[in-house]
């Protein structure tokens, strides 16, 4: 992936010196949290007052909610643990919640519970934490964030949507939020989280984009990182132009899961080879351009697909809307609901203000044209123009700059199969941090290798990890496992 100039790299990190004097930390008050977080059992919350622009401490200052999951035993309590589910977008609020759930895969063992509290956030512009608005409408989130491209002209078509939506965004309310809504300053926000519990260093547990934002808190504060998981990585561009690339190619590494487990139940009448299963998704995607059932087109099935191989417990919500529709019918399950306008409009805010894309309608077409032929279950969706391309404002700084520079303290997981991170861009990542990181690589499929995932040997290498302190002396390769 692109990487700035290191003389930009080096006054980026400068900048992220610009913190907020000690003077300024805040006594947490913890107390109740909001119901529509959806908190768990003994999980607190509160919230800080951070600056919106970090160049500027004493000016303008924004909400962020942040929630605790105590430690039950104080005496083996290491410190804290920050969590985040990724995004950008997503709120983070509940997340230690999940991860210590009795009912997914492997959550944290005790002995991990008992080493941290475990910190959870709203990320700056999302959720109880000053959220930003485009005042999309339901047509525009309908859309999705892959809208697919089948000619030319569905790429001009598309630009007029982006333009609209760019200038919703910066015509709206929180429309002054925009350009300081980057994943540079929520690892400040970290770092002002991080002051105001009184720790001298921070771990921290990120997933998905927040491998991202772990990456990025890590190396403009090297010094007061401590233990650090990534898990389903991003290149480290971040979500750049080359992630959104990613996505074609991490569909094409995990569509045959699902295509063999369709051809092994053949009630769902998909085929009995994975073949066949492959060949009637396209077939479907053809006859819904051509004739839409219930506004579902090709390009939605194609986005939904997209969405519901994430998991494995979601093929047979894929398979079932599949047969549904084969048999001209609204599938049952329906179509997966959108993204709501908050998280829409953070993620515009992160993605379009962390990069800088390129402007050209051209230049999307181009790349449509390129990655239909190249990864054709959705490349002509990821390839596609979008708000990025009509942003109202250029990046306030250069984009941090990944590297070899600080502790050897990051753990790297990552899936060998994932659709949304694929194993090629987790490679370009752990290559940008040497020494500075090991990696675990799980040969199974689907967006998470930790917590959400059932493979022993890799929650293992991270549990021991989290709980001692003690990586791999190198990166490790953790073979399938049959559940």
């Amino acid at each position: 992936m692109r990487k700035p100039l290191l003389a930009a790299a080096v006054a980026a990190i400068a900048a992220a010196t610009l913190a907020v004097p000690a003077s300024a930390a805040t006594t947490v008050e913890w107390g109740a949290c909001p119901a529509d977080a959806h908190p768990g059992p003994g999980l607190q919350c509160a919230t800080l007052r951070v600056p919106l622009d970090y160049r500027d401490p004493q000016g303008r200052k924004i909400d962020l909610a942040i929630s605790r999951l105590p430690s039950k035993n104080p005496a083996k309590r290491h410190g804290v643990l920050l969590t985040n589910p990724g995004g950008p977008g997503g709120a983070g609020l509940n997340y230690p919640s999940i991860l210590t759930l009795s009912g997914i895969a492997s959550p944290m063992p005790q002995d991990v519970r008992d080493s941290y509290d475990i910190i959870g956030f709203d990320p700056r512009g999302v959720g109880h934490s000053s959220p930003v608005t485009c005042d999309l409408t339901p047509e525009q989130l309908a859309i999705g964030n892959l809208p697919y491209a089948n000619s030319p002209a569905d790429v001009v078509k598309q630009a007029a949507v982006a333009k609209a939506e760019a200038k919703q965004c910066a015509d709206a309310k929180t429309g002054w939020m925009l350009p300081y809504t980057t994943t540079a300053n929520t690892a400040r926000d970290l770092d002002q989280i991080r002051e105001a519990l009184g720790e001298q260093k921070i771990s921290y547990l990120g997933a998905s984009y927040g491998t991202y934002l772990g990456a990025v808190y890590t190396t403009m504060f090297p010094e007061r990182s401590d233990r650090v998981v990534l898990d389903s990585n991003l290149g480290p561009g971040g979500y750049d132009i080359d992630a959104m690339h990613g996505f074609g190619r991490g569909m094409e590494d995990r569509f045959p899961d699902f295509a063999k487990y369709a051809a092994a139940h053949p009630d769902y009448q998909l085929g009995t080879t994975p073949a066949q299963v492959t060949a009637k998704f396209y077939d479907l995607v053809a006859r819904l351009d051509r004739k839409p059932i219930d506004g579902l087109t090709g390009g939605l099935l194609r986005g939904a697909a997209f969405s519901l191989i994430y998991s494995d417990d979601q093929f047979k919500t894929l398979a079932s809307m599949m047969r549904d529709l084969d048999q001209g019918k609204p599938p049952a399950s329906g179509a997966p609901l959108p993204p709501s306008d908050n998280l829409n409009a953070a993620r515009f805010a992160v993605i379009c203000g962390d990069s800088s894309w390129p402007k050209s309608v051209l230049s999307y077409q181009l790349d449509v044209a390129v990655d239909r032929v190249r990864y054709p279950l959705i490349g002509a969706g990821e390839a596609n123009i979008a708000a990025c391309a009509y942003w109202p404002s250029a990046p306030v700084e250069p984009r941090v700059r990944i590297s070899d520079r600080g502790p050897a303290n990051v753990l790297m997981v990552q899936n060998t199969r994932d659709p949304g991170t694929p194993l090629a861009n987790a490679r370009k990542l752990r290559s940008a941090f040497g020494e500075r990181a090991r990696m675990v690589t799980v040969d199974q499929g689907g967006h998470g290798a930790y917590v959400f995932a059932p493979n022993t040997c890799g929650n293992a290498a991270v549990n021991e990890f989290l709980a001692t302190g003690k990586r791999p002396a190198g990166d490790v390769f953790c073979a399938a496992e049959q559940h």
